[in-house]
C-alpha cells in the first residue's frame, strides 16, 4: 500500500456480488478499503465506483433500468469543494454502460444524476471519487465495448443500439477533458 499514490479501479461486465465466479473481487474490495483507510486517492469508474461503494458498506443492487449509451448527467456542485465545482458544467452527455447502481457510502456527496440513476457520481472528502459512467472512453474502447457487449443491447428506454452508440462519438472529447479535470483535482494539493 505504501507504493500506491493513486488507485484507479475500472469497469467490467461482472457484478460486485459475483465473488463465487470471480473470487478476486473479494481481494479487490479489501485492497480498495485499505487504500481509502490509508488516505490514498481512489477513483472508481462504473464497476469501480460500485466496488468502492460496497467496500465502504453501501448497498449495490440492480437498477430499475439499464443505461447503455450516450445520456446526459446533471451536475450538482453546491456541496463540492470549489476547486472541483468550477471544473464541471451544469450538464454533460456521457457514455453509460451499467445495469447496477449503488446507495451512497457514508460521508459521500453525490454530484451527478440522471433520470434513471440518482447516484451517478460521488466524492468522499477530497480523495475518493466514484463515477458510474465512462469519461475515459475512446473511439477504440467504445467500439470494443459494443463489439463484446452486443447481447446487452436489448431495446429499452435507456439502451441505445450499436449504430447510435457508435454514431455519437462527438461526445468523447468533452468527456475526456472532464476526466482530466477530475484527475487533476484528485492529484492536486486539494486532495
Amino acid at each position: 500500500m505504501a507504493a500506491i499514490d493513486l488507485l484507479v479501479v475500472m469497469g467490467g461486465p461482472m457484478s460486485v456480488h459475483d465473488e463465487t465466479v470471480h473470487p478476486w473481487l473479494k481481494t479487490e474490495k479489501e485492497c480498495i478499503r485499505q487504500a481509502i483507510e490509508a488516505g490514498k486517492q481512489v477513483l472508481g469508474i462504473c464497476l469501480g465506483a460500485q466496488l468502492i461503494a460496497t467496500s465502504l458498506g453501501a448497498n449495490v443492487y440492480t437498477n430499475t433500468q439499464k443505461e447503455i449509451g450516450w445520456f446526459p448527467v446533471a451536475y450538482s456542485t453546491a456541496l463540492l469543494p470549489p476547486a472541483l465545482a468550477v471544473e464541471l458544467p451544469e450538464a454533460q452527455t456521457v457514455f453509460h454502460w451499467h445495469g447496477d447502481t449503488f446507495d451512497l457510502p457514508a460521508g459521500a456527496t453525490c454530484f451527478a444524476s440522471t433520470a434513471v440513476t440518482p447516484n451517478q457520481a460521488f466524492l468522499i472528502g477530497h480523495k475518493v471519487m466514484g463515477l458510474q459512467y465512462h469519461f475515459e472512453v475512446t473511439p477504440d474502447s467504445l467500439n470494443e465495448m459494443v463489439k463484446h457487449g452486443m447481447d446487452e443491447l436489448v431495446p429499452a428506454a435507456y439502451v441505445q443500439d450499436a449504430d447510435t452508440i457508435r454514431g455519437e462519438q462527438r461526445y468523447i472529447e468533452g468527456s475526456n477533458i472532464t476526466m482530466y479535470r477530475l484527475l487533476d483535482f484528485l492529484t492536486s494539493n486539494y486532495a
